[in-house]
């Protein structure tokens, strides 16, 4: 059908959600719509039936028959089905048993001291530069980087190429160049566990060597959190900076009292949107939600983006408030039992870095206008390339 919309739908400003994914919502609640690879699928965008369809159990990321599924994009990541659906739901449930224990609220109160202490030397390093300088590359990229190396046990040398080989794999637009990066990243993870069953260390890794005997198994898993856990926190730094700064009343109010981190944290999470290229999943079975029937096989595109700007939800859904009263859990980890296992590693980050960046570098601006920033384009993940920030006072 010709008059079925494209998405993603196109935005002239980085901080905001095109308002025709409301408009849709609006007219239709969940919509067909067809992806940039032709195929149709079903638009969820508010944010009830968003967060019901992660708790439903017959919606997965596998597909019952592979060869007939939808395509979202050219990513080898997100772009279509992953995995088996008959082993679907026992492998997933067995990965969060082994990695949970690795992401507690125990072990991640043990890590917060360690990352303040990470942020602190990054900005010891950044006052030390002639403003202006690259924030994305001096705290930004740096810190999750750091933390998820020494989390999962990845020589933080390495840096530099599992940083190029993240980009591959992440490429929305070329899916042989990311399957191929993939690939790469399996072999580089199984040299580093074979050596890790040799010389265990305190860290994920050697966890899981002990534990599984399927190395690429092993590598897959972990190639897919050194991915995550540093690419989506890197934009999440730069957004946040972004975000506060279009808001100078909340950037003083968080200046002044920075035991507002947390909160901060959370609307940054809840608004920030560097991608809007969706969760695809895919129906195991007939699903009513919505007013509208989801057959087997069909796929569902999960729009947390706009969930998390439901003005059926959140009051003035736009707005960046650090005193919005507690309401509904925004949805950028997910929900139920495909909530992310390391939403708790990322506000440990995100909180150490506004809690503090503010405090040193208190007239901290971005020194270009934001069209004016480099994007990082034709990535799943997007964001920004580079983040340009100058200041006038001695920090403190």
């Amino acid at each position: 059908m010709s008059d079925i919309p494209i998405v993603p739908f196109a935005r002239s400003d980085p901080l905001s959600v095109p308002a025709a994914y409301r408009e849709l919502r609006e007219r239709e609640g969940i919509a067909k719509v067809r992806t940039p690879m032709g195929d149709e699928v079903w638009l969820v965008s508010g944010y009830e039936n968003t967060r019901a369809l992660f708790a439903d159990g017959r919606l997965n990321r596998s597909h019952p028959e592979p060869g007939s599924a939808a395509r979202v994009s050219a990513s080898a990541l997100i772009g279509g089905p992953q995995g088996d659906a008959a082993t679907e739901k026992a492998e997933h449930d067995r990965m969060r048993r082994l990695f949970v224990p690795s992401f507690s609220a125990r072990r991640m109160k043990a890590l917060r001291e360690h990352v303040g202490t990470l942020v602190d030397e990054r900005l010891d390093h950044l006052a030390k530069l002639t403003p202006p300088a690259d924030l994305h590359a001096e705290l930004s990229f740096p810190i999750p980087v750091l933390v998820i190396c020494e989390l999962l046990g990845v020589p933080f040398e390495d840096r530099d190429y599992f940083s190029g080989v993240s980009a591959r794999m992440g490429d929305a637009t070329d899916e042989a160049r990311g399957l191929a990066a993939r690939e790469e990243m399996g072999v580089y993870m199984a040299d580093l566990i074979e050596r890790k069953r040799h010389t265990p260390g305190e860290d994920v890794l050697s966890d899981l060597a002990g534990e599984l005997d399927d190395d690429g198994k092993i590598a897959q898993l972990a190639g897919g959190l050194l991915f995550a856990g540093h690419e989506t926190t890197v934009n999440r730094i730069d957004y946040g900076v972004l975000l506060l700064e279009a808001n100078p009343d909340q950037l003083a109010l968080l200046t002044a009292d920075p035991g507002l981190a947390a909160a901060a944290v959370e609307e940054i999470l809840r608004l920030a949107a560097p991608s809007l290229h969706g969760l695809p999943r895919y129906a195991h079975d007939d699903i009513e939600v919505g007013g509208v029937t989801i057959r087997k096989g069909e796929a569902v595109l999960l729009m947390t983006s706009t969930a998390n700007r439901d003005e059926r939800v959140f009051a003035e859904p736009d707005a960046f408030d650090l005193l919005r009263p507690l309401s509904e859990p925004h949805l950028s980890f997910g929900w139920g039992p495909r909530f992310c296992i390391g939403a708790s590693l990322a506000r440990v980050e995100l909180e150490a870095v506004f809690g503090r960046l503010y405090q040193r570098f208190p007239d901290l601006r971005v020194a270009v206008p934001v069209p004016e920033l480099r994007r990082s384009e034709g990535r799943i993940t997007e964001g920004f390339a580079e983040l340009p920030v100058t200041w006038r006072a001695a920090p403190r």
